[in-house]
């Protein structure tokens, strides 16, 4: 296994804050808004009654409930409480998901750019990552002919995240159907469906994978408390799947870590019932955000940048800056372009080498706007340099 890029570049522009230099970080995957008031209350509720010991390794009761409450009135999606798994991040969800189900031998799909993590974890498991490449021409998204392409007697699982990380591309329903009439000829294949960013979205219509025809049985939906609800450090996540699935996962998270912290989720549950405003509002922030950034990315020659439909990424393609030599200093990948323009301009980023898409790299707009102008003022000047 590799380290995760995007923590070590978080780390990298923390270390040269603290030497004094004026890093505005455009990294970090992570909302830059308070957890909403009424959640935060529950949790100190919790502590005030006590609410401090072990639950079950699966999750409390309540939590579970309200989690299933979720996925039918949101979702579409009917589930009983043993079908649900909560853990410490939507993070440990997908790792379990892929540990228990596959082994060496086993393949899994991953289309990339791809968040740094999934192919770490199938190496975990001792299973083959197989990356199908898209591209910003197609709002990187994986067709249904490069699927099948792909399959295999020995594929295992596919892992889809919609809304992405690290482009912000959403797959339509329509588009998730024709994926789905693919995988209906491969009864064989599991599907890991990551829908952290489902409540952040921009003129389109979310829809989960497990809601197609056919496809519940099949899929493990992974949500998550940290990215809609801005609840990053409280670490809770969940996934629901077939009741065998659910078992293998609970056993796997029996052993490592046990249940998520109980005032998380005495959170999560207040969390489930809050009104929607305070999402609201930080969709209707990021939305401006992300209008800018694109503004200013055009005005920027040689980058091509689909515009983001989801999350709070943007991710270039910068292939025309590679090669370049600027301030003496050869680019010759995006990670050599992100650390120039780290250190010589001040910009965090994360480099598309982490995300399997080597000409890319992801900008995150979860920064206030101040910061995107002048975090983008500095990369026109760093690209502009660079020759």
């Amino acid at each position: 296994m590799r380290p995760s890029a995007t923590l070590a570049m978080t780390a990298k522009a923390r270390q040269l804050r603290r030497e004094g230099k004026p890093v505005i970080s455009l990294s970090a995957g992570e909302p830059d808004f308070d957890t909403p008031a009424f959640v935060a209350e529950a949790a100190k509720q919790a502590i005030d009654d006590g609410f401090t010991g072990y639950t079950e390794n699966a999750g409390m009761l309540e939590l579970r409930e309200a989690i299933c409450q979720k996925l039918e009135q949101e979702n579409g999606l009917s589930y009983h409480p043993q079908d649900i798994l909560c853990s410490n991040g939507a993070k440990q969800s997908v790792a379990q998901s892929v540990l228990a189900l596959c082994a060496p031998g086993d393949e899994v799909i991953i289309p990339s750019p791809y968040w740094v993590s999934y192919p770490e974890m199938v190496r975990l498991a001792g299973a083959t990552p197989v990356v199908v490449p898209t591209d910003a021409a197609g709002d990187y998204r994986m067709t249904p002919e490069q699927l099948e392409e792909a399959l295999t007697p020995s594929t295992r699982m596919l892992i889809l995240c919609s809304p992405s990380n690290p482009t912000g591309s959403v797959y339509s329903h329509d588009q998730l159907e024709a994926l789905a009439q693919v995988l209906r000829r491969h009864p064989h294949v599991f599907i890991v469906s990551d829908e952290i960013y489902e409540q952040i979205v921009y003129d389109v219509a979310f829809a989960s994978f497990a809601a197609l025809d056919g496809m519940k049985d099949r899929t493990i939906t992974v949500n998550g408390f940290s990215k809609c609800f801005a609840m990053t450090g409280w670490r809770l996540g969940y996934l629901a799947a077939r009741p065998e699935v659910t078992k293998a996962a609970a056993k796997i998270q029996s052993q490592f870590t046990s249940a998520p912290s109980s005032i998380s989720q005495k959170a999560g549950v207040a969390a489930l019932k809050m009104p929607k405003e305070p999402i609201r509002e930080m969709v209707s922030q990021f939305r401006a955000r992300r209008d800018r950034l694109m503004q200013l990315l055009e005005d920027i020659p040689g980058l091509e940048c689909p515009l983001p439909e989801g999350a709070f990424y943007a991710f270039p393609d910068v292939s025309a800056y590679i090669g370049r030599t600027a301030n003496g200093r050869r680019i010759t990948s995006s990670t050599d372009l992100c650390m120039y323009l780290l250190e010589e301009h001040h910009v965090a980023l994360v480099a598309g080498d982490a995300f399997g898409f080597p000409d890319g790299l992801r900008i995150s707009y979860a920064a206030s706007m101040a910061n995107i102008v002048e975090a983008v003022s500095r990369i026109s000047q760093g690209l502009e340099a660079a020759s």
